[in-house]
Formats: C-alpha cells, structure tokens, sequence
C-alpha cells in the first residue's frame, strides 16, 4: 500500500506531505510538529484498523456473513433481491477473465465501508481522545489567527489504482466536515491473479472470499506508540498503577483531582501495566529484542508476575549479576530501552506499525548508532517504523545503513554488519517553524543529514577556532608585555 498524508495548519505545522514507509524519520528543531503529525498518524492508524487496500477490511468481511444469515428476517421481496445481488456477485466472481470490482460486491456490503469513512465523529472522537482535546479546533495551527483552516487528508493506492481516500476539515469553533470515497472500480481480483486461479475458480461463497482476502491481501497490522516519556514512566510504573487502582474507588475519586493523559500515554501504560505478551512474536522481531539486550543493555529485562492476579514487575539483571534490579535502581538508558524490548518480545507483529519518539534518548552516541541498526533489523523482520529525532549520529548511521543496501543492489556488501536499509523503503522528511514540512532526499555524500545540522557543526566550529585563534593571540600580547 502507499500511503499519502497531506495536513495544512495542522497543530504547529503549516503544511506537509507525507508518504509512509517501511522506515518513516521526522527530524527537525523542538516545537516544530514532529510530535503532532506521528500522533495524527497514529490516530488515523487505529481509527481505520490499518491502511489497506480496504478500510475495516475484517469488519466487512463478518458482516456478508451477517447479510447471508438475516436473509430470513426480511421481507419476502426483499429476500430474493438479496438471493439474486448474491447470484450476480458469484457469477463475476467465477469470471476469471474478467477483474472482480469493489463494486461487483452486494450493496449492503459496500454501503458499510462507506458509511463509516463519512462518519462525521468517529474520526473526530478518536482524534480528540489522542490529543487530550475537547475539540479538535484546538488543533488549527497557532498562529492565532481565526480564519485559518485545518486539513487532514489520507489516500490509500495500490500500484496504479487509487483505492480510498479520506478526508476532515475544521475552521475556528465550526463543527468538523469529514468525506471520504472508496473507488468503486478498485480491482479485488485481477484477471490473472494466482490467488483468483488457485481458490477462487469455482468459488461458491462470496463471504469465503471476503474472508480469505481480509486474512491474505487485507491484512493489517496493529499500532503501537512509545512515547519520550517512556522513561519515566517505567521508572514509576508501581506507583503509577497504585494511583490508578486508588483513583478507580469511590473514595480516590473524590480525593484525586488529576489531569488527564493523552491517548497515545494512555495505550502505552495500559499495554505496560497489563503487560501479558498476548502473542509471540516472530523469531526475527524476538531476535531483535534479544540483540538489544546484548549489545546495549548488557543483561535481560525480567517480568515477574505474569499470570498471577498483581500486576507484572519489570526487572534488569546485568551480566553476570546475581540479583536483579528494579526499573528505578536502573541507568536511564535500562528504561528507556526496556519497553522497546517488551514490545518486540511479546506485543509486535510482522505488519504493525511501530512509532518511537526520540529512540535515542538517554543514550550514548555509540548507542545512538546501534538504535539505528536496530531500526533497520525491524524493518528486515518486517515492522513499519516511524521515529521523531534530533540525533545526527542516529540519522549518519541510517545513511550508511542506506548505503549498505545499495551495495547489496550492486551484489556487493561489507563485511562489517549484515544490517541494511533499502532506499525506497526509507523517507525522511524536515521539519521547521513556520514552513511546509519538507522530505530530505537520500543523497550519496551527505545522507539524509538536515542543513541545519550542517549549517550548527560550522557555526561551532567557526567559534571553536575563533575562541582558540583568541586564546593563542592573547598569549603573544602577554609574552610581549612581559619582555
């Protein structure tokens, strides 16, 4: 699937354009809506259940079954209009020479898709719950003038064909308008597809198809987001999930008086408080958990508790340690790592899309390049990524890592890691204050190294020598004088 996001006057951000990739970068100075676009992102992630070919893909699916089994409970006529839409649908479905169209589907199964991507407050309810807004007006552009217009479109294409598109608006305190279109001549099934000739040529249920399209072709992943405050937040878990525990009583209801969380902060404490590691993940995304824990972190991270009725406890045992330590005795970098690990090791999937904020805090520059390398095993095990960074030495790294897999492309490679990214499967676009997002191009020399970046190294170093060029001169007046 590519996926295109275009938002104008949008949180901090005046206008961007953004194509997802297998490996997504935002880089750009604080305040600049880095942050605001990954949550957006997030949002429209969870809201539509993934980016595919057709929005709520699985949902479409089960609900042909519900169309076929409610046949009984309509009118006679309306019964063999159903019959007879479903005897047209198999009649093209068993056409192998001919494509098989999003609107060769019955009516009622197209109609549900459809409605939903027009809701006018589905979207708008979840972009408020992960903003921590009570109206998503807030989010126009701060620039404090009310005439601006907020905008946030999504299109979904799948090679040469647009599949479905979406669409909200919201200017000053007027309600948000939500659109949104599903290509009607979006091709389900090619003419020569090998799915379509291997099962489907003497299909004799439509619902068969929706199902196995939705578990093959539809198939989405989850989203996931770790946000900068990860840290923290597994620094004081325990007492986070005590509060949490109180705060759901009466009584702590009327003695605390809190804030509130943002969406994102919300799924990630939830996921970690319940942490259960509800599927395993792959052995490529575990072996990624594993090599994080070897080559950064020196030791394990332990979980302890799990089946029983508390709460999991997270734990770090270094090398060779006889004990373990809590999540609070730990560096900062144990816990700013340590649910990146929980997550590969029991939570992520092949096909979800995993959003990092800062994966380099609280790390050495050492380990800033390995995060990179990191990145780019997931990528290889199949995780989309998305990360917000300030790091040059993380951004060098992805540049070689680039490089490495156009060595590969060459039949060439080195021998110093098998570690590797593809240039089409990597984007990286720029932010700035009060200018249009912009993409940073892969480039040979330079990478896909910021000009600020740049422009702030020659600044130091112009300082640097001209502090040194001071110093030095100030010694020849002093050695003069003296004489």
């Amino acid at each position: 699937m590519n996926v295109h996001i275009n938002v104008q006057n949008f949180g901090p951000i005046e206008a961007a354009e953004i194509d997802l990739r297998p490996l997504t970068v935002f880089v750009g100075e604080s305040n600049t809506g880095k942050t605001y676009l990954a949550a957006l992102i997030y949002a429209l992630h969870q809201h539509f259940e993934g980016f595919s070919q057709l929005p709520w893909a699985d949902s479409t699916a089960y609900y042909f079954g519900f169309v076929r089994r409610s046949r009984d409970r309509y009118p006679q006529k309306r019964q063999e209009e159903i019959e007879q839409e479903i005897l047209e649908v198999l009649e093209k479905l068993n056409t192998p020479e001919r494509p098989f169209k999003f609107s060769d589907l019955p009516q009622q199964v197209r109609t549900r898709p459809e409605s939903r991507l027009t809701d006018q407050e589905d979207f708008t309810n979840e972009l408020e719950r992960c903003f921590d807004l009570e109206d998503v007006s807030k989010l126009i552009r701060f620039t404090g003038n009310q005439r601006n217009k907020m905008n946030v479109s999504l299109s979904v294409r799948e090679r040469d064909q647009t599949c479905w598109d979406f669409e909200m608006r919201a200017a000053g305190s007027a309600k948000s308008t939500i659109t949104g279109h599903i290509n009607p001549d979006m091709t389900l099934l090619a003419p020569n597809d090998t799915m379509r000739k291997t099962e489907f040529h003497e299909i004799s249920d439509v619902e068969r198809l929706l199902r196995t399209l939705s578990t093959r072709r539809w198939r989405t992943g989850d989203s996931y987001y770790l946000p900068a405050a990860r840290s923290g937040i597994m620094q004081s878990r325990d007492v986070l999930a005590t509060a949490l525990i109180k705060r759901a009583t009466r009584i702590g209801l009327d003695r605390l008086e809190v804030s509130t969380f943002s969406g994102m902060i919300a799924d990630f404490l939830e996921q970690i408080i319940q942490y259960r590691a509800r599927r395993r993940s792959s052995s490529r995304i575990s072996q990624v958990a594993e090599q994080l824990e070897t080559e950064l972190l020196e030791g394990k991270i332990e979980v302890e508790g799990i089946g029983s009725e508390g709460n999991p406890k997270f734990l770090y045992r270094p090398e060779q340690a006889k004990e373990s330590l809590w999540m609070s005795h730990s560096a900062a970098m144990v816990s700013e790592l340590a649910p990146l690990v929980l997550f590969l090791r029991g939570i992520v999937k092949q096909g979800d899309l995993l959003i990092i904020e800062e994966p380099e805090s609280h790390l050495h520059p050492g380990a800033q390049t390995k995060i990179a390398q990191t990145l780019a095993r997931l990528v290889r095990a199949g995780v989309r990524v998305l990360i917000t960074t300030h790091s040059n030495f993380l951004l060098q790294q992805i540049g070689n890592l680039i490089r490495e897999g156009e060595l590969r492309k060459q039949g060439e490679s080195t021998n110093e890691s098998a570690d590797y990214l593809k240039k089409e499967e990597t984007g990286a676009w720029w932010f700035h204050k009060n200018k249009p997002v912009t993409e940073l191009p892969f480039d040979l020399v330079e990478g896909i190294e910021p000009e600020d970046h740049l422009d702030i190294a020659e600044d130091l170093y112009n300082e640097s020598a001209g502090l040194q060029n001071r110093i030095e001169q100030t010694k020849e007046e002093d050695a003069v004088e003296s004489e």
